[in-house]
């Protein structure tokens, strides 16, 4: 299984988080994890929030015909 950090490169390299890595990270974020892992999932967290990561989970949520 890849680390909290290694899914963040990964993601922070092609700047999508797919739903596959979002599930990965909630499993992983469930168990215990470094300090390199903690500053790699802030990192992610704020990569999303200022727009340089787009999350497949919002952009399919904004697809539905509900916009739920």
């Amino acid at each position: 299984m890849n680390s909290i950090h290694e899914i963040v490169q990964q993601v922070l390299t092609t700047g999508y988080l797919t739903l596959s890595a979002e599930d990965q990270l909630r499993r992983l974020l469930t168990t215990k994890y470094g300090r390199e892992d903690f500053c790699a999932f802030m990192s992610l967290q704020q990569a999303a929030m200022t727009g340089r990561v787009k999350q497949e989970s919002r952009e399919l949520r904004c697809l539905s015909p509900s916009g739920v």
